[in-house]
């Protein structure tokens, strides 16, 4: 019988977890192989970060998978020792909800899918089936411990963290939050800047980590905002133009922003809240 997998705490700090000599696998690819993963990698929150020499040698142990629509990937409940980064095509991700498998999320190119298990040790949290014809690229537990996990799991846990204060999305589970912190974008701005402009078209939804702001509908001001709240859903819920400007009070501000594609597939959570939020604006 294998010996069981221990607890995220044994893994963490017990010798399960101890680094030991790594020596990366090097699978053989062809130059367009190379150029169509690296491309790949850096569309990936946790892996356009990467440095150049560490980037070389994940692009070397990664492996190229092809799969065929409607094959069962990865199975919810199962232990896993790869994660997976899309280069092209769509899988679903689905949970079993009630007796019923729901899709609680649609990946595509850029997307990594796979990582919770590599990440925190648990089983895997989804079912993942092709949902069209995919190539993807693997990548190996050993591999991501000793090159990716540390700088990904403090982003990951650090948006966590905050996401958690947010009231829009407190009620939200630790599986979905994850999904929405590995989808924001840090952005900085200075005094005087304007974040959205009244009237454009808008692709982005903004979430406040630090400073405040203020909305500006013609030259009224109608609106305050702290750490902690958002803003733009409007024009990707809708589909309609900016309502208000939304300008920068503090000396400097932070945002954490969404694009429009990456709100598409925040599929129940992230839309639905946002949605039943909605009639709070005039």
């Amino acid at each position: 019988m294998g010996k069981a997998r221990q607890s995220v705490s044994a893994e963490a700090y017990g010798t399960w977890n101890q680094k030991k000599a790594y020596t990366p696998p090097v699978i053989a690819k062809t130059d367009e192989q190379k150029d169509r993963l690296k491309k790949t990698l850096l569309k990936s929150f946790m892996f356009s970060a990467l440095e150049p020499k560490d980037m070389e040698i994940i692009t070397m142990a990664m492996k190229e998978c092809n799969f065929a629509e409607g094959l069962k990937v990865i199975t919810e409940g199962e232990d896993g020792d790869f994660l997976f980064v899309i280069e092209s095509g769509a899988l679903n991700c689905t949970k079993n909800i009630g007796g019923e498998d729901k899709v609680v999320k649609t990946v595509n190119t850029g997307d990594v899918f796979g990582e919770l298990a590599l990440l925190y040790n648990c089983p895997r949290a989804a079912t993942v089936v092709a949902k069209e014809a995919s190539v993807c690229w693997q990548l190996d537990r050993e591999s991501f411990n000793h090159i990716v996990k540390d700088a990904a799991v403090a982003r990951r846990n650090k948006y966590d963290q905050f996401l958690q204060s947010v009231t829009l999305i407190s009620s939200i589970d630790a599986y979905e939050r994850s999904q929405i912190a590995d989808a924001l974008v840090p952005e900085v701005y200075n005094k005087g800047d304007t974040i959205v402009n009244q009237d454009e078209p808008g692709d982005k939804f903004y979430i406040i980590e630090e400073g405040s702001l203020y909305a500006n509908k013609g030259d009224k001001r109608v609106m305050d905002y702290k750490v902690g709240d958002y803003f733009g859903e409007l024009a990707l819920l809708k589909n309609q133009p900016r309502a208000c400007s939304i300008i920068v009070e503090s000396d400097t501000c932070k945002v954490l922003s969404m694009t429009r594609n990456s709100f598409n597939k925040m599929l129940g959570p992230l839309q639905g809240l946002l949605s039943r939020q909605v009639m709070n604006y005039a």
